[in-house]
């Protein structure tokens, strides 16, 4: 075997390795288009409540719709970290566990029935749209 084709698997081999340890990983640009659409569907969910006459509230005070968007996004990029750096199932494991204790605030601090299950609501449609998305690689 010459020395250019040595030299030529081992460079392919090399470039094909790296390019498989990143093949599986969620992309940010992906993460955060994720993070818009999830975005957008909780602070309409929101938004449709407030339409019908209940604003989504806690003990302090109404929560006003962006800030539902915010907090999507926020979330978005913390999920996006995750899936990452971890395996589809742990990705899974954290992702349902975090999405259940962000209801628990809700049940405990929302303001009202109607409030508490408009707050859950926002955050499992949120969970809906993103989980699966960034899960997929």
């Amino acid at each position: 075997m010459s020395t250019a084709t040595l030299t030529a698997t081992t460079t392919s081999t090399a470039t094909a390795t790296s390019q498989d340890s990143k093949a599986g990983r969620v992309t940010w640009k992906r993460g955060l288009a994720t993070g818009v659409v999830g975005a957008v569907a909780a602070s309409a969910v929101a938004a449709a409540f407030q339409a019908a006459g209940h604003q989504l509230a806690v003990t302090d005070g109404p929560i006003p719709v962006l800030a539902f968007a915010q907090m999507v996004l926020l979330s978005t990029v913390v999920g996006t970290v995750i899936a990452r750096h971890t395996s589809r199932t742990t990705f899974y494991r954290a992702a349902v566990a975090l999405t259940v204790l962000s209801c628990v605030p809700d049940a405990a601090l929302g303001d009202g029935v109607v409030s508490k299950a408009g707050l859950m609501l926002t955050h499992l449609v949120a969970a809906a749209i993103i989980v699966p998305r960034l899960a997929r690689r």
